[in-house]
């Protein structure tokens, strides 16, 4: 138990003193980039999904 205690301390000192955190206004940047490009890439999927689907049902319903 123990270790556990010094680990979480440590990791917990270097969080505060250690790490450089980005600014506020960067961080909310970065996150509106991250969002928009997420959702682009999904909605390029739901459109490829799209296609392709009329693409093997066209081809299902031809075929028989």
């Amino acid at each position: 138990m123990d270790k556990l205690g010094l680990y979480l301390r440590e990791s917990y000192n270097e969080l505060v003193h250690n790490v450089t955190w980005p600014p506020y206004s960067t961080l909310q940047t970065n996150t509106i980039l991250v969002l928009t490009g997420s959702a682009i890439f999904a909605l390029l999927i739901l459109m490829m999904d799209f296609v392709w689907k009329n693409v093997v049902d066209f081809i299902y319903s031809t075929g028989g």
